[in-house]
């Protein structure tokens, strides 16, 4: 009985700190091997290339939360990086057209993904999909598939002539006492908003009933239907945010530049079941996946590992965060999946 009990107790632990212990045994190691990963600079590095990452990751948990899932989520990054660059530079346009012009349009693109899964029925991950391959295919349009700066020629033979303001670049660039992005405020306010709202509210809590049983929490009198619609918007906002502010980095509607947020996102999105034992969609566990997600590439960008190795390395973590999360968990009769 002892011997059960002690069993259960060391499962217990692998559980809920298992995926800490192997993220802090990775920073061990890239510090050892990768001279300069343990350095301010390296660590301010780290943490701007994964704002934007874990804003989107934060939009896929809250369609996980529903028992959902939003593969557009990369594609409406990209469109809202299309769409202020074009604002500002054909349209000659401020800063905050750009802005409210993208957000509009993110939290449109979800309305519309919502309404295709609950009023349509059709599954999320074909919804989602067919609304990714429709964005892609429309933000290259107005350009031709060209790029989006200064002095450009348009397809109609004009030269586009407007520019970047300078309070749309200081969205993506700024630095707080010249060490913290900008950026990354952002990826922490919104990860305690979205975290407040999903924990500690009623909103959020009928959200997590939806995902673990919808027929259930239907007979409870939700709305299942607009708490899912909600869910999608709330993940295609949050895709605008992060696409305004990689082109306020880029300082330019570069049209490739979001081909790695869609894994990238979901990859952090999916490990944060493992964090703490969670074993569920969760806004604290998907910043400290995204977090992992850079560190990860940091170390091995360090270590000069070829780029065509990274996605490899990052799916075997993945699915190594997954066996604790529902392997391990399993075992010990509390898994939900």
């Amino acid at each position: 009985m002892n011997q059960m009990k002690q069993a259960n107790t060391a499962i217990d632990l692998a559980i809920k700190f298992g995926f800490l212990a192997l993220m802090a045994g990775l920073i061990v190691f890239f510090s050892i091997t990768a001279e300069g990963f343990l350095t301010p600079f390296s660590a301010v590095f780290i943490l701007q290339s994964v704002a934007i990452t874990g804003i989107l990751a934060l939009g896929v948990t809250s369609t996980l939360v529903v028992g959902g899932f939003d593969l557009s989520i990369g594609a409406v990054a990209t469109s809202a990086l299309m769409l202020s660059s074009y604002v500002m530079v054909v349209w000659e346009m401020n800063a905050f057209w750009a802005v409210t012009f993208s957000l509009m349009m993110g939290a449109f693109v979800g309305f519309l993904n919502g309404v295709l899964i609950v009023k349509m029925r059709v599954p999320d991950l074909l919804a989602t999909l067919g609304m990714m391959f429709l964005l892609i295919g429309a933000q290259r349009i107005p350009t031709e598939g060209r790029s989006i700066s200064t002095g450009m020629a348009l397809p109609d033979g004009t030269i586009a002539d407007g520019t970047f303001s300078q309070a749309f670049l200081m969205l993506g660039r700024h630095r707080i006492g010249d060490l913290v992005p900008l950026s990354v405020v952002f990826l922490i306010v919104i990860a305690i908003l979205v975290w407040v709202f999903l924990e500690l509210t009623r909103h959020g809590r009928l959200m997590y009933a939806i995902g673990s049983n919808a027929q259930a929490a239907s007979l409870a009198g939700t709305n299942v239907n607009r708490y899912k619609i909600i869910a999608y918007m709330i993940s295609g906002t949050l895709a605008s945010v992060g696409g305004v502010l990689l082109a306020a980095r880029l300082g330019r509607g570069d049209v490739a530049s979001g081909n790695n947020l869609l894994l990238d996102s979901v990859a952090a999105a999916l490990i944060g079941f493992a964090v703490l034992g969670a074993s569920k969609p969760n806004a604290f566990g998907t910043a400290i996946g995204a977090l992992f997600v850079g560190i990860l590439l940091q170390g091995l960008t360090m270590l000069n590992a070829p780029y065509y190795t990274q996605d490899f390395i990052k799916g075997a973590v993945l699915v190594v965060a997954l066996m604790f999360t529902f392997a391990l968990s399993g075992r010990s009769g509390r898994g939900r999946i």
